[in-house]
């Protein structure tokens, strides 16, 4: 019998217990991406006050003992004391939706807007140091997972010594107990540095990590912003069609600063930021740009006579063809979808930003009529291109052979409820046979492949719907494909909350891994944002112990093996070595990869939409040069995160 539900079952948690017992709430999750998105939120805080007008350095360090240090010379934390009758310093660190972004006075643009970015990093963390740099003073404070450490003096954070300095320094160490990991991801971390110089021309960003036998420094200054930063854009993204087309204008009071540039290439590559915040979902501002930008080439195409009064007008698609492009707006008071500030929701952003490129672009256009008609041609082909693929869908759904229900390949599951439903993507036919005899043919769905798909960073549209593959796929998903080019993608449709590489783990399993996460990225890229791709992980070895009551173990991958030979006597136990998924039978392949219960899976996430572009056009395309070199520079950089 179900335990009575009444008042007493009620629970208030108190304080920054909700962020310990929620923290996906706030930074999105406790893996990587989360982890990172703690320093994010203490560096938002310093580049408000760059903002601000106070701030001219930053400073990012991070340290062997696992802890990041961010510190700036901005006008440091407030440490007199509030009405609460402690230091604001404290009330800061310790309350959420406490801060000074709600004062309009003290910051008319920031991106720190919930008041709650500090005071979760504080939560999370099992060690934090907090120093104010003012009035001649040096304040200090300290926190174990969000809990006062040190004792007050008269209210206030006790003065441990003299400066001439001011700022605000935040040393914190992420709590073990909370994430899956607490190793920084140096790369991710540059990469968000990098963007912030660029959208910050008089800010520079100090970078130091001493995790390694050398420290690794970097210095982030771009005077050129923008413009910098869509030339680094376009670095390896072909020949140049338009020069960089660059204005900042106002409506109201939103500020809108954007630099454009269309290439040779078939790609569209915009990102969106909101007081300096990327918001990798787009949002409002993004959708107000590219309305009007629509709008206004299919006006000069017609006035210039190349869209006939019979044509029709060129979609939103065509006219970004090659466009490279960077929105930043300055908005105050913005909404956005989450704590992590992913989208942005606000609708007066889509009407101010729209107004904006409008009157800026159309001054421009005016007065470089040639590089409209550059930027046309470039619609021009988008539109053939769009054709050529539309008729090449109609082939592809109008094909039986490829139907859903009648797929030779496809070992369908029972049930018909996505959010219950996984398809394991295996490969080739041994590992297939294995799998379908040890799935749970009720949620479990198996598709073989044989050999290695296309790779569609190398071929043309028509080559990658012509391949069998892939078509296999996209018909078994159900949710269309090509996002961005034609419109078809339903992630509604989706059959399968799940979508599972389950490939050997050898060289050869991870180079078709790559192959198939090439092609999600490209054509299907919610399904990874949305959180449906997964790489399973069998194991590459089993330790059987001599002794009958130790029980056998499953090793993922050669460090785990040497760890198990350190803990183990030698001549105590035997190793075996799988080859590949199809040298298991049925109940060890259920047992280490397809068993909910026991299995290791990796869900694959973006984290950088920029850097994930700029790397899998490296890794997967036609130049040779730059592959060779991020392969040699990255080599031993390699790991299995299970």
């Amino acid at each position: 019998m179900a335990e009575k539900y009444n008042a007493d079952s009620i629970t208030v948690l108190e304080g920054l217990e909700a962020v310990r017992r929620r923290p996906g709430m706030y930074i999105g999750s406790v893996g990587t991406k989360g982890l990172n998105h703690l320093i994010y939120e203490i560096l938002d805080n310093s580049v408000d006050e760059h903002l601000a007008g106070y701030c001219t350095e930053i400073w990012v360090t991070l340290d062997p003992d696992g802890s990041c240090t961010v510190r700036d010379n901005g006008r440091g934390i407030p440490v007199g004391i509030h009405k609460k009758g402690v230091s604001a310093e404290r009330v800061v660190m310790t309350t959420l939706h406490a801060g000074g972004k709600f004062n309009a006075s003290s910051y008319k643009i920031s991106g720190g807007l919930h008041g709650v970015g500090s005071s979760v990093v504080n939560a999370l963390s099992s060690y934090m140091r907090i120093r104010v740099f003012q009035d001649g003073k040096i304040y200090e404070d300290e926190y174990s997972r969000g809990v006062p450490t040190k004792e007050l003096s008269d209210g206030m954070p006790p003065v441990i010594g003299k400066t001439r300095e001011k700022g605000t320094e935040i040393r914190f160490i992420p709590d073990p107990e909370i994430f899956e990991k607490t190793q920084f991801r140096a790369e991710w971390l540059m990469s968000r540095l990098h963007e912030t110089a660029y959208l910050n021309p008089e800010l520079s960003i100090h970078y130091c990590d001493r995790r390694g036998e050398e420290e690794i420094l970097a210095d982030y200054h771009e005077p050129e912003g923008l413009r910098a930063f869509v030339r680094d854009l376009d670095r390896d993204c072909g020949e140049a069609v338009s020069p960089e087309i660059y204005f900042r204008g106002r409506a109201e009071n939103t500020e809108l600063e954007c630099c454009i540039q269309f290439t040779d290439s078939f790609e569209e590559n915009i990102l969106g930021f909101c007081n300096d915040i990327y918001t990798q979902e787009g949002g409002t501002h993004i959708v107000g740009f590219k309305t009007k930008f629509t709008q206004l080439i299919n006006g000069y195409a017609r006035e210039l006579g190349l869209l006939k009064e019979k044509d029709p007008n060129f979609t939103g698609a065509d006219t970004r063809n090659g466009m490279t492009a960077v929105i930043a707006l300055k908005y105050p008071e913005p909404i956005f979808e989450g704590q992590t500030k992913t989208k942005l929701a606000s609708l007066d952003a889509a009407k101010h930003v729209a107004a904006i490129a409008g009157e800026e672009l159309s001054h421009y256009f005016d007065r470089n009529i040639e590089v409209v008609k550059a930027i046309i041609g470039c619609a021009e082909k988008s539109a053939r291109i769009r054709r050529q693929e539309e008729k090449a869908k109609t082939n592809l759904l109008s094909k039986s052979k490829y139907s859903f229900d009648s797929n030779g390949k496809l070992a369908n599951c029972i049930s018909r409820e996505p959010e219950n439903c996984e398809i394991f993507i295996v490969e080739g036919d041994s590992a297939g046979g294995s799998a379908k005899s040890s799935r749970d043919r009720n949620t479990q769905a198996i598709l073989p492949l044989r050999g290695k798909i296309l790779n569609v960073e190398k071929a043309s549209i028509d080559k990658v719907l012509a391949n069998a593959e892939i078509k296999t796929m996209i018909n078994a998903f159900g949710c269309g494909f090509s996002e961005g080019y034609g419109n078809d993608f339903d992630i509604s449709k989706l059959r399968y909350h799940k979508i599972i590489l389950m490939t050997d783990a050898d060289v050869d399993g991870s180079h078709i891994d790559t192959l198939l996460l090439t092609f999600f990225y490209r054509f299907m890229p919610d399904l990874i944002r949305e959180g449906h791709v997964y790489v399973s992980m069998p194991p590459l070895y089993l330790a059987t112990p001599s002794a009958k009551k130790e029980k056998a173990e499953y090793l993922y991958d050669d460090k785990a093996l040497l760890r198990y030979r350190e803990k183990h006597r030698e001549g105590s136990y035997e190793i075996k070595r799988f080859k590949g998924l199809g040298e298991m039978d049925p109940s060890e392949l259920w047992e280490t990869t397809l068993n909910p219960e026991n299995r290791v899976l990796k869900r694959v996430e973006i984290e950088d939409a920029r850097l994930a572009s700029e790397v899998t056009g490296m890794l997967m395309g036609t130049e040779v040069g730059p592959r060779r070199e991020f392969i040699y520079e990255h080599a031993r950089e390699a790991t299995i995160d299970a």
